[in-house]
């Protein structure tokens, strides 16, 4: 027996398709028989799985486990919940490596895998290997009767209070948007466990995203939260992606905290304990970010785009704080180093109580910087690398500062830009900060005379 996966699958750092298309419940049994021969391979045993909120994530979840079990592994089945308690159960439970089902923040009819092997990332070459293992048919071979078994828990409320443990954080009051993803049980039994005034929204779990798209990065699925702080005039709001592992924020004059600004804020506060550690965030932060870790006392590090990347380069520095522009945010910290936005948001107040400054304030004291947002935009998936070597062999060529962390990274007096591609999407991603709107617009020239150098016009923003 042999599998072949769709090709645009098995991406850097999941694997993730349309179901029903790319993807089918013989893709996850596949991927639940390489995944667990490799576990087997190493001496392991037991396989932890959650899934997310979506209509195909019992269907896949099923397959998965089958999968794990064909291979001679049991599987513990944690549930439907976020991504984070997942990884929760794959660092407290007796496991040897985690899957969550889930399409994160993508439309409904996709879903995918994120993975956790003996406590590191899964990514990049091991999740090629998976593929090559299935075409192989490269699986452990169980005598009939030697198949693995299949156990159920419920931990939603052991990570919940692994979510309040120690909590040192003040009363607020605050608006909670779980956007009808796999977070939304743990928000209703987080909150009522927190000091404080807390107004939920859409904590329901409902695959079908009826209220808006989670994905608390793009403004415009802020606009309830916005609505909420506003007419109830709470102190800040918080909001989540599909599977409750990035973040978003607005303070309570309804300004959006980005990714690398609530980075300012934990940083702030994580200093204060830890003098002189390592804050880490990716190639689309802020100047501002690095320049105040820098203030802070701190060692600000830039490092590439993409949550295993990040989990693996702390733990190579041992840094207590990292985070993404995409509001991951990770705590190694008092806790175990991964993306959890749930434990972002408590720490969240924990910050404004220990910095001793109101939420509104601390995003009212970061300097005005001008920038874009994340520009995303299509490009043939087979060129987006290539485009991204042309402009750095150009931009070398003509003597310019870049930084090849993650793409290009380009430093003028104007201030910085920024181009990369997507490791999970057929995009291009742009980014530019200036010190104001006439420097900005000459960055922006400079990243379409590349592009058009390389024959693309930087086009209609991409979806996530």
């Amino acid at each position: 027996m042999t599998h072949r996966f769709h090709p645009t699958m098995l991406r850097e750092y999941d694997i993730r398709g349309v179901v029903g298309d790319t993807l089918s419940d013989a893709d996850a049994h596949a991927i639940g028989r390489s995944f667990a021969t490799l576990i087997a391979r190493a001496g392991g045993k037991r396989v932890a799985v959650g899934y997310d909120g979506r209509l195909s994530s019992p269907m896949l979840a099923d397959a998965l486990i089958a999968g794990i079990n064909a291979a001679g592994i049991d599987a513990l089945n944690v549930g439907l919940g976020p991504t984070p308690m997942l990884y929760y159960a794959a660092s407290t439970e007796d496991v040897d490596g985690g899957i969550q089902i889930t399409g994160s923040h993508n439309p409904p009819d996709y879903n995918g895998f994120k993975m956790v092997f003996q406590g590191r990332p899964f990514f990049g070459a091991d999740i090629q290997r998976i593929g090559e293992m299935a075409a192989a048919g490269d699986w452990e071979a169980v005598n009939p009767g030697g198949e693995g078994t299949a156990q159920s828990i419920d931990i939603v409320d052991a990570y919940v209070d692994r979510l309040v443990q120690g909590f040192t954080g003040g009363a607020f009051r605050i608006g909670w948007d779980a956007g009808n993803g796999a977070a939304g049980t743990v928000i209703e039994k987080l909150t009522a466990r927190l000091p404080g005034e807390h107004h939920l929204l859409y904590t329901d779990i409902d695959g079908h995203f009826p209220n808006h798209h989670p994905d608390p990065t793009e403004e415009k699925n802020l606009a309830d939260l916005k609505a909420l702080v506003a007419a109830k005039k709470l102190d800040f709001g918080v909001a989540f992606d599909g599977d409750g592992d990035r973040i978003g924020a607005i303070d309570g004059e309804g300004r959006v905290i980005w990714g690398d600004q609530l980075l300012q804020i934990y940083a702030a506060a994580v200093l204060k304990e830890r003098p002189g550690a390592t804050v880490i965030a990716d190639v689309k932060a802020s100047q501002a970010l690095f320049d105040r870790v820098a203030e802070l006392g701190g060692k600000p590090l830039m490092w590439k785009t993409g949550h295993s990347l990040i989990k693996a380069k702390m733990k190579e520095t041992g840094s207590p704080l990292a985070g993404e522009m995409s509001g991951h945010i990770f705590f190694a910290d008092h806790y175990y180093g991964y993306d959890d936005a749930p434990y972002a948001a408590v720490r969240l107040i924990e910050a404004a109580t220990k910095l001793g400054k109101s939420v509104t304030q601390l995003r009212g004291e970061m300097p005005a910087m001008v920038n874009t947002p994340e520009l995303r935009f299509q490009v043939d998936e087979v060129r987006k690398f290539a485009i991204v070597d042309e402009v750095l062999a150009r931009l070398t060529a003509a003597g310019a500062t870049v930084d090849r962390t993650d793409g290009a990274r380009v430093l003028t007096d104007d201030g910085w830009w920024l181009l990369r591609a997507s490791n999970t999407q057929d995009v291009l991603v742009a980014r530019a900060e200036a010190k104001d709107k006439a420097a900005l617009a000459r960055l922006m020239a400079a990243i379409d005379d590349q592009l058009a150098a390389s024959g693309v016009v930087r086009g209609p923003q991409a979806a996530h």
